[in-house]
């Protein structure tokens, strides 16, 4: 079925999509910010080394949440089915919440910091010190995901975003008036980020009000909380692997020849490269919101390649004339005799928002049909090549700058043919696989 001729199709998912991708590519964008509460603390650089291994661990056990929104936005378009959603959204707030109290337990602490993530002590301590405020950041960008969802599901994309670009007007003002006042350090960061995020929670909570009452009917019954939480699951576990991913690329780089040069270069190139694969990620929101629209997979496929290649293009305009050696030799202090191994990276890097977006088309179609561990399969894929391909890379001595490129469009690649595989091969017909069988709720 196709969307009605009067309407342009693309321009439709482009409408929704825009949002979106903004929303995705300018969440990043408060990190930095809150970067400078935290290196004027009294230990300079060494308290903001600590902020991001602290905010690095609250992401790591955010992904028991990761697909909280795939979750809402497959199961709670129905008033019950949004009901049951946030009872699950919640639970795994307070499970989150409770394994990070865990690690602020003194001893605990220490041998995750200290032990496990191998910081030195000047690190270790304002990591440390600003670690249970992740708690409230955490539970807060929990508590923004039900208004988020109720405003997808009803195609206003655009006021989700809006929310999120409060959230950096809000860390832009905060960020210089917390330095001026002296309230600076690792804690100020955090609570610099907390309250820009309450703010976006507050906005959110607000611009989702109008739509409490339109939920779709429904003849059928609606999700048990069991089948929204073992929909989450293997979610999260993907979730837990393609963070690990980037650790375990860090790793290799960091042992191929010259470390001192090619991480630098990998690390700048991919620091543009990263904002526009999260927004070519957004896709799958588009896939999942116009499949129950009507509009067939052939037409999203040709969007999500389309959107993958205009955001491929994008950092590409960093590697202008003069452009080049004003942000990342004049403002990144990166030396001049590298900035060729910059541009190496960035071109191999097109394709990286491509392949996202097209594995995100897939991920769509996936959990469309509630196919939660079809979308686990593309992820473990995905961590497989990543491995495969690196050390294939590392031990035939290619440079980091261009490994890693290569392993992260390979595994994309390899994790797009799998769900291909996967969903032609049962035809889009067979009955969810997401779990245990549903039984009596609890």
């Amino acid at each position: 079925m196709e969307p009605s001729a009067a309407q342009n199709p693309y321009r439709q998912l482009a409408h929704y999509f825009i949002p979106l991708a903004l929303q995705a590519a300018s969440q990043s964008l408060t990190y930095p910010l809150v970067a400078m509460v935290a290196s004027h603390g009294a230990r300079g650089t060494l308290d903001y080394a600590g902020l991001v291994q602290s905010n690095s661990l609250m992401f790591l056990l955010g992904t028991l949440g990761y697909g909280l929104v795939t979750a809402g936005m497959v199961f709670g378009r129905t008033a019950e089915g949004f009901r049951r959603f946030m009872f699950i959204n919640h639970a795994v707030m307070i499970a989150t919440a409770l394994l990070q109290a865990l690690l602020c337990v003194p001893a605990i602490g220490h041998a995750v910091f200290g032990g496990l993530l191998g910081l030195p002590p000047t690190i270790e301590a304002p990591a440390r010190e600003a670690f249970p405020l992740t708690i409230v950041l955490n539970a807060l960008f929990y508590l923004r995901n039900p208004y988020q969802v109720m405003l997808f599901n009803h195609g206003a994309s655009g006021r989700a975003s809006s929310a999120t670009f409060v959230r950096i007007g809000a860390t832009l003002a905060l960020a210089p008036l917390f330095c001026a006042a002296g309230w600076v350090g690792p804690r100020m960061a955090l609570v610099c980020q907390c309250i820009a995020v309450a703010l976006e929670w507050l906005i959110s909570w607000v611009f989702a009000r109008p739509y409490h009452a339109r939920f779709e009917p429904s003849s059928s019954p609606p999700p048990t909380r069991k089948e929204i939480l073992w929909f989450n699951v293997p979610l999260s576990m993907g979730g837990f692997l393609m963070t690990l991913g980037g650790w375990l690329l860090g790793g290799m780089l960091a042992r191929a020849a010259e470390p001192e040069r090619m991480l630098p270069a990998y690390y700048l190139a991919v620091g543009l490269a990263n904002p526009a694969a999260y927004a070519a990620s957004q896709v799958r929101a588009v896939v999942i919101r116009f499949k129950s629209q009507g509009f067939s997979d052939s037409v999203t496929f040709r969007f999500s390649l389309l959107a993958g290649v205009t955001l491929a293009i994008l950092p590409l305009f960093f590697l202008l004339p003069g452009i080049s050696h004003w942000y990342y030799v004049g403002l990144q202090r990166l030396p001049a005799g590298d900035l060729s191994l910059v541009a190496v990276t960035a071109l191999l890097l097109v394709g990286f928002p491509i392949t996202v977006g097209l594995r995100g088309h897939r991920e769509g179609l996936a959990a469309s049909q509630r196919r939660a561990r079809t979308i686990l399969a593309g992820n473990m894929t995905h961590i497989a090549a990543l491995t495969v391909t690196g050390w294939i890379l590392l031990t035939s001595k290619v440079p980091g700058n261009m490994l890693a490129p290569f392993a992260i469009v390979a595994s994309n690649l390899a994790s797009m043919a799998v769900l291909y595989y996967l969903l032609r091969e049962n035809g889009g017909n067979e009955s969810p696989s997401t779990g245990p069988a549903p039984g009596i709720e609890g």
